[in-house]
């Protein structure tokens, strides 16, 4: 069983920085991408950042420049690094992964989601 698990939402004050992780465990057999996605009530959740193996990596014009998406391949981690955090970046915070789960059959990539963490920025 795999699971995805966030960690290090918080409140900060606008111009702040937070560092999101996500850590994926459990009978995983590869990783093809992973990513951040954020909600906010009434709203569509919407991609943050995310990359592929070997692919690019890719950013919502909102936050390019000031947010940063990088990986521990060792760890199965994934991070955000979110710099001059601003009123609107206030959302749920989730991540996803693209992975293979060697407990399944078949073993075939499947997307996961975290539970989510909430990021609040006060103006």
């Amino acid at each position: 069983q795999v699971q995805l698990v966030e960690s290090g939402g918080d409140l900060v004050q606008a111009g702040g920085s937070l560092r999101l992780s996500c850590a994926a465990s459990g009978s995983i057999g590869s990783i093809n991408g992973m990513g951040w996605y954020r909600q906010v009530p009434g709203k569509q959740r919407e991609l943050v950042a995310s990359f592929t193996s070997g692919g690019p990596t890719t950013y919502t014009d909102s936050v390019k420049g000031r947010f940063t998406i990088s990986r521990d391949n060792a760890k199965n981690t994934v991070y955000l690094q979110m710099n001059s955090l601003k009123s609107e970046d206030t959302a749920v915070y989730y991540c996803n992964a693209d992975l293979v789960d060697s407990s399944r059959w078949p073993r075939v990539y499947r997307l996961y989601w975290g539970q989510g963490t909430q990021v609040t920025v006060s103006s």
